[in-house]
């Protein structure tokens, strides 16, 4: 079949043969560049040849099974929960990288409570007191007010005897004031079953930081918070 795309500076025309189709380029400048399905060859008028792969030019693990997939960091991820309790997330702008560390803790035994920081209200109030609830009206009923028991002492009572602990993911914590980061971050001290994860930006990678660094409480204020 003969075939061809006009170009300005050269004619772009298939090779018949057995093989999968490819295209032979032939400029103004006398140089040979064939293209294939995963390699881009060049060469000049010295013969030197160069080669362009497809694909990122790695070679490793994650061009075959992707890299979404390759978490090399899971194993310091529970460490750091076990260890520090609370910790301030920073994910990707897309989104999805966050599923592969919240699964991890799942394996672990943990039981998840996810809620949104924005319309939270006090932290300290709703997730660990009694605390009320106004509904919405239309302005001609009178303003009622139901009472709810708190979020994470109510979850603590439902958990199965062979759970490891509750986690609270918080989403959008970015709003979220410093001296609430803080009560966060005491949190699993007043609770010793409760982790804390709180999504407190973006990061062109999946990142984390204890919480206590972020919300600006040095461990020396911990304790005396603690204690006192």
């Amino acid at each position: 079949m003969a075939a061809g795309a006009a170009s300005i500076c050269g004619t772009l025309l298939p090779i018949s043969s057995g093989k999968p189709r490819r295209w032979w380029w032939r400029n103004s400048n006398d140089n040979n560049v064939s293209v294939g399905r995963n390699m881009i060859s060049r060469e000049g008028r010295g013969g030197l040849r160069m080669r362009v792969r497809c694909g990122g030019g790695g070679g490793g693990i994650e061009d075959f099974i992707g890299g979404d997939l390759v978490r090399l960091d899971l194993g310091r991820w529970l460490a750091d929960v076990e260890e520090h309790k609370a910790l301030a997330i920073y994910t990707p702008h897309e989104g999805g990288y966050e599923g592969r560390y919240l699964t991890r803790l799942r394996y672990k035994g943990y039981y998840f409570l996810e809620l949104s920081a924005r319309g939270l209200g006090d932290p300290e109030t709703t997730l660990t007191k009694i605390h009320p609830v106004c509904p919405a009206h239309l302005g001609k009923q009178p303003i009622a007010r139901w009472y709810f028991p708190p979020e994470v002492d109510y979850r603590l009572s439902l958990l199965p005897p062979n759970a490891k602990g509750l986690v609270l993911w918080l989403i959008e914590a970015k709003v979220l004031s410093k001296a609430e980061l803080q009560f966060l971050a005491l949190l699993p001290t007043l609770r010793p079953k409760v982790r804390v994860i709180a999504e407190c930006g973006n990061w062109r990678k999946f990142m984390w930081k204890p919480l206590k660094e972020i919300s600006g409480l040095t461990p020396q204020e911990a304790t005396t918070t603690t204690q006192a």
